[in-house]
């Protein structure tokens, strides 16, 4: 391809606006069609972010021959219906994360793209920011020797209102989903698989998790301790702590521009690691770099990764009693 990556946008909310600039950040992207239920929206989207189309069908997207990926950022519970769509109709996908909301979506999602020989990657942004990037590269280096344990959280105070995205069971609402997700994906980075999840939560009045609490252990002995809630604002910061040394990424730890680098007898280190726009501009230069070298899936953030992330959410759903 030496044209522009053409891309397509399925649902037009908060997280699809700063998407759709990032968008306008790559010499590489293209925005050729948006698409949303309300056709003023969908409208409006287009005349902003300066797309050739717009739809108030998802369908009707898919149908658009030029669009070569379509970015979902639709509400969770929407996710898996909607990424099948637009691969049935022979569209790549980056689909928000979290890709679906229980394994089964996942793995149905998963063959459908394998099947038809289609990119699909989870949209877990913070993979491809620079601050991940120096993470995994110290912990490649041993930097901090052998990891022990880590921690992260991840909290902001939302007020209940049982009709909203965040508490809606509809919607796939709770803070695991939302943003519990982050910090098991920072624990599956750092040291894989856990053998053993423990859990307990506290559930709001429309059965979904207002505050999450999470403990992994791992056959090497190290552990994880993590934390989510939609209650209160939380440091939300992430430390990992090693046999020669510590890493920590600064608050907000999942869009971080500062990590730290703390080993004794030697003055802390610190980075400073801007992100580019919103920061999801990393994750849309990967997109395309994996469309033009006709890669279905990135090695940075594959479909195994996302595979094993939903397997842990399925355990700690298990744990706290949380069903959708």
């Amino acid at each position: 391809m030496n044209m522009k990556i053409k891309w397509g946008i399925l649902g037009l909310g908060k997280i699809a606006n700063k998407f759709a600039h990032d968008l306008q950040l790559s010499e590489d992207a293209e925005l050729l069609a948006v698409a949303s239920r309300a056709i003023d929206k969908a409208k409006a989207f287009s005349e902003n972010y300066n797309a050739a189309f717009y739809y108030d069908s998802y369908e009707e997207l898919c149908k658009n021959p030029e669009i070569d990926v379509v970015y979902i950022a639709t509400p969770h519970t929407f996710h898996f219906e909607n990424t099948m769509l637009c691969l049935k109709h022979g569209k790549s996908v980056l689909c928000e994360k979290p890709m679906g909301i229980n394994t089964d979506q996942v793995e149905r999602m998963i063959q459908e793209a394998t099947s038809r020989k289609l990119f699909l990657m989870e949209g877990i942004w913070t993979r491809f920011l620079p601050s991940t990037v120096k993470l995994i590269e110290l912990l490649k280096e041993k930097a901090i020797g052998d990891v022990l344990f880590m921690e992260a959280d991840f909290g902001f105070y939302a007020p209940f209102d049982a009709q909203s995205r965040l508490f809606n069971k509809k919607l796939g609402g709770g803070s695991l989903l939302d943003i519990g997700l982050y910090p098991i994906y920072l624990s599956l980075l750092v040291l894989g698989l856990p053998d053993t999840v423990k859990a307990l939560a506290r559930l709001t009045a429309t059965g979904v998790d207002s505050y999450c609490a999470i403990l992994f252990d791992y056959e090497n002995n190290a552990k994880a301790v993590l934390q989510s809630t939609l209650e209160a604002h939380t440091p939300t910061e992430a430390t990992i702590y090693g046999s020669k040394g510590i890493i920590k990424l600064h608050s907000r730890f999942h869009q971080s521009e500062k990590l730290s680098l703390l080993k004794e007898g030697i003055p802390e280190q610190v980075f400073e690691l801007p992100f580019t726009g919103h920061g999801y501009v990393h994750e849309i230069e990967e997109v395309n770099r994996c469309l033009r070298t006709k890669q279905l899936e990135s090695d940075k953030l594959p479909k195994k990764l996302s595979l094993d992330l939903i397997k842990i959410i399925d355990r700690v759903k298990e744990e706290i009693g949380l069903q959708y």
